[in-house]
C-alpha cells in the first residue's frame, strides 16, 4: 500500500489534531453517557489461524445516567466496565471470540452475563485499501443490565484506507429477545491518520438511534465522540480514548 509523504502526515497530523481539540471542547450532544463494556470499531483484523490472543477492555463513565432505564437497572455514573475478549483464529477469514462483560458499581462487581462472536472478514484486511466482514454476536445479559436475557449483534464492516488514513462504519443492529426485544440501530464509525509505525491518531463516533422503524427523539438518542489514539507498547497493542457525551 503506497504511503503518504513526509508533508502529507504533517498535513494528516494537523488536521486530526485539530478536529481533535475540536471534538473534545464540544459539548454539544444532548445526553450523559450509559454504560457499555465494549467500545470499539471493528477493522477487520483479526488473529492467524492457530493464534489464540486475549484484549481487556475498561471505561469509566464520569458524568452518567443517574437513575436507571428500569427498575433495578444499572445506573452507570461513576461505573467502572469493561470485559476480557478471548479470540481464536479458525482461518484467515474467520475468528471466534468470547466474553464476559462486567461493572463495577459503588465497590460491587457486576456480572453482565456472556458473549459468544463469530467474524468473519476479507483475509489480510491491516494490507488492504478496501476491507469489509460482518460480525454476529451471541449474548446472555443478567437482569442488572437488560430486561432481555438474550440478545444478537450484527455489525457489518466496511472500511477504506488512502496513503495514512483510514475510514471505517459499523452500522450495528442489536437484537433483544422476549418480552422487551426490539431491533435498534447502533451505528458507529472511525476516521484516523498514522503519524508513524504503529502510531494511529483519530476521532470514533459511537451511537444508538432506537428502535428501527421508531427512532427516538434526538435528546433522547446516545450520540459519543472520542478522540482515539492506538499504539504499541513492547508487545502490547495499546488503544486509548476520551469522550464527551
Amino acid at each position: 500500500m503506497k504511503r503518504g509523504t513526509g508533508r502529507g502526515r504533517s498535513a494528516i497530523r494537523r488536521l486530526l489534531c485539530a478536529a481533535i481539540g475540536a471534538a473534545c471542547l464540544c459539548g454539544s450532544f444532548p445526553s450523559v453517557a450509559r454504560a457499555t463494556d465494549e467500545i470499539q470499531v471493528y477493522n477487520a483484523g483479526i488473529a492467524t489461524p492457530g493464534q489464540f490472543t486475549i484484549q481487556q477492555h475498561l471505561n469509566y463513565v464520569a458524568n452518567g445516567v443517574k437513575t436507571p432505564d428500569f427498575p433495578g437497572g444499572l445506573v452507570s455514573n461513576h461505573s467502572l466496565n469493561g470485559t476480557p475478549e478471548f479470540a481464536y483464529g479458525m482461518t484467515e477469514w474467520w475468528e471466534l471470540g468470547f466474553y464476559l462483560p462486567f461493572a463495577v458499581q459503588n465497590n460491587q462487581l457486576l456480572s453482565d452475563g456472556a458473549k459468544l462472536r463469530t467474524l468473519f472478514v476479507s483475509p489480510n484486511a491491516d494490507r488492504r485499501n478496501l476491507f469489509y466482514g460482518v460480525n454476529f454476536e451471541f449474548s446472555y445479559t443478567t437482569p442488572k443490565f437488560s430486561q432481555s436475557r438474550f440478545g444478537m449483534e450484527i455489525r457489518p464492516i466496511l472500511g477504506v484506507r488512502y496513503s495514512d488514513i483510514e475510514f471505517i462504519v459499523n452500522p450495528i443492529v442489536d437484537l433483544s429477545f422476549g418480552r422487551f426485544g426490539e431491533a435498534d440501530f447502533a451505528p458507529a464509525a472511525r476516521l484516523a491518520g498514522q503519524l508513524k509505525p504503529d502510531v494511529w491518531l483519530g476521532l470514533e463516533y459511537y451511537s444508538d438511534l432506537g428502535k428501527i422503524g421508531d427512532f427516538a427523539s434526538f435528546n433522547d438518542q446516545q450520540h459519543t465522540l472520542f478522540a482515539v489514539t492506538d499504539f504499541k507498547a513492547g508487545i502490547f497493542d495499546v488503544d486509548l480514548g476520551v469522550a464527551t457525551a
